[in-house]
């Protein structure tokens, strides 16, 4: 690495590149990480197989945690700018056509009044529909203003790890060359068929997919079926009578879910294959016409005009990678975490992948921590990926219990008329059909409403955590972990959401999640902490950090609004809560201690791995 030239620059002699950084993949977890690593005044290159950012809108949804990221940069305004606020999101519905028969319909994403209490508690941000070829130029863009050179239509050919440092091999298909690139860390993010995962060898985790899914992306006003009525950005469409009536459904069309795309214009009609059907690619495969002619049948609006944009298949995986990082090689995103949409999971882990990686690869680059803190990146979110893979899939397979009531998964054409006649039917075996399929229907809200999930990621098992002060446990596992949100300031865990304001209240007030990150690690304390502020500016200046303090409460830097703060802390006024720069809590003091320097400089040298000199 001697030819390296300085952290912040791209370099190039002869026929290789030299730059620290580099990344594969321009998607959301490759092109955010270029953003969170620009934001700590870091630069380096960023390289993709595609000629552009996605010209399709697979990943949608952008829940709390993932705009929170966003947030932090200063990019939360100009998403909402593009999205689909969360109004449009009101309902998830089951119907036989969109202009047709309703079975059923759920609220949505925070909709549901007895949800919603706890979404707003949660974080300052709210749930949006931001389509990735709407987010994927925002994250570029910002990248690329924050110094990183981007280049795309240029294939990963070879990744040779050094003694320090890695060297590959690339090839750019528009000039039809190829050329090295040594860099210090080198990241995967290029998505479900990672070059950078097969190169490094990292195992994956493989349990049995569940099949073809197939993608047709259509241009069709259809306004007036949405408004006002069936607002809502996520339909299942199905019918079934098909098969009784003497009309097969095609083998790729057995049920649709149509998803918004942008209102009420574009949408995406994801076709899933009848369920025990093992389909080959080819089998998903038709013509634009039977497409086109399977899409209206599902609008059930002959006066329609609908335009088919795109199609693809996709299989649906659930996939993980046993560890994220091999050597100075880090996978992030679709790479090392694979499976279907549900429970709009995947670009919000992808987001927090990075959010979580950059902060410690800045501060490490900066000699202000020690390299073994990239160690915690894999520890801390490869359990993450385990749960988000796991939900995505519980998710599609919630589904099965109200498609079993309805005797759309019996092969007899028989046995389903038999069934459907005892949903009209005022008999005991009706009233039973009925119920279980109003159970049915409940079972899958945990996919839109899963705060939980979304929320209770757990640090605490990390080495860049401190605990040694924990008498307890932790917080207990709640009965419903999917939808539950846990509210602590347990280190290892999410720096809970809090308005707080000045005492002759500002016209905006500010959220805890914005007094933390921006980079840099930030203590919270109260009445009677100032100690804990003197100990952050000092220990501070010794390590080479900056360490944000604020006091919350009566006569303090901010006042306690609502008096969430002392509710949520979990200390005493004296005691701190030390958040890292991904705001997560580091640690926490009960109480004030004789040491306040002494104490706080010990936890952070032992986050950051710096212990004193002998």
């Amino acid at each position: 690495m001697g030819d390296r030239i300085s952290p912040d620059q791209v370099g190039e002699e002869g026929n290789m590149l030299t730059t620290d950084l580099l990344i594969i993949g321009a998607g959301p977890a490759g092109a955010s990480l270029a953003c969170f690593l620009a934001s700590h005044g870091k630069k380096g290159l960023l390289l993709a197989s595609a000629p552009g950012t996605s010209p399709t809108p697979r990943a949608h949804i952008t829940n709390l945690a993932g705009l929170e990221t966003l947030r932090d940069i200063g990019l939360e305004e100009q998403c909402l700018s593009l999205a689909t606020p969360s109004t449009n999101m009101k309902h998830t519905r089951w119907c036989r056509s969109l202009a047709g028969e309703e079975y059923a319909r759920v609220y949505s994403w925070g909709h549901d009044p007895i949800y919603k209490g706890a979404y707003e508690a949660a974080s300052p941000c709210k749930h949006v529909d931001l389509p990735q070829t709407l987010l994927e130029p925002v994250l570029v863009r910002k990248a690329t203003e924050g110094g990183w050179g981007v280049r795309f239509s240029t294939r990963l050919l070879k990744v040779k790890q050094l003694d320090e440092g890695v060297e590959v091999e690339v090839r750019d298909e528009i000039l039809k060359r190829g050329y090295k690139i040594r860099c210090r860390y080198l990241f995967g993010c290029d998505g479900a068929r990672s070059q950078v995962v097969r190169e490094v060898g990292l195992p994956l985790i493989k349990k049995p997919g569940q099949g073809l899914a197939l993608n047709v992306l259509v241009r069709a006003d259809l306004t007036h079926l949405m408004e006002p009525h069936r607002v809502g950005n996520l339909h299942w469409v199905f019918k079934p009578e098909e098969g009784i009536d003497g009309r097969e459904a095609p083998a790729w069309g057995w049920a649709a879910i149509v998803r918004m795309v942008k209102p009420w214009t574009e949408w995406m009609f994801i076709f899933l294959a009848k369920p025990g059907m093992d389909l080959k690619g080819e089998e998903m495969e038709a013509t634009e016409e039977e497409y086109l002619a399977r899409v209206k049948e599902v609008i059930g609006d002959e006066s329609v005009e609908a335009e088919l944009v795109h199609a693809s298949k996709w299989w649906i995986n659930e996939v993980v990678a046993e560890r994220y990082q091999e050597g100075d090689v880090f996978c992030l995103g679709d790479a090392v975490h694979r499976h279907p949409p549900f429970n709009g999971l995947g670009s919000n882990t992808c987001l927090q992948d990075a959010f979580n990686l950059a902060w410690k690869v800045s501060y490490v680059l900066d000699g202000r921590a020690s390299p073994g803190l990239l160690d915690s990146y894999s520890l801390e979110r490869q359990p993450v990926g385990v749960d988000i893979i796991t939900r995505a899939n519980d998710g599609l397979r919630d589904h099965i219990p109200w498609q079993q009531t309805l005797g759309m998964l019996s092969p007899d054409p028989a046995e389903r008329a038999k069934i459907l006649a005892e949903f009209e039917s005022a008999t005991p075996e009706g009233r039973k059909r009925r119920r279980e399929f109003r159970k049915g229907i409940e079972r899958t809200t945990t996919e839109f409403h899963g705060l939980g999930i979304e929320m209770n990621q757990n640090y605490s098992h990390s080495p860049a955590v401190y605990l040694d002060d924990e008498t307890g446990p932790g917080p207990a596992v709640p009965e419903d972990k999917v939808r539950t949100h846990v509210v602590t300031t347990y280190p290892g865990r999410r720096l809970p959401h809090v308005w707080v304001n000045t005492r002759i209240p500002a016209k905006n007030m500010k959220s805890t999640i914005d007094l933390a990150g921006h980079g840099k690690f930030c203590l919270l304390t109260g009445f009677g902490g100032g100690r804990w502020k003197e100990a952050a500016k000092s220990v501070g200046e010794k390590l080479g950090l900056q360490i944000n303090s604020y006091s919350i409460g009566w006569h303090q830097d901010y006042e306690d609004v609502y008096f969430d703060w002392a509710k949520k802390r979990e200390v005493e006024e004296d005691g701190c809560v030390l958040v890292r720069p991904d705001r997560f809590v580091a640690w926490r003091a009960k109480e004030m201690v004789e040491d306040a320097e002494g104490k706080l400089e010990e936890v952070l040298r032992r986050i950051l791995g710096r212990p004193r000199e002998a």
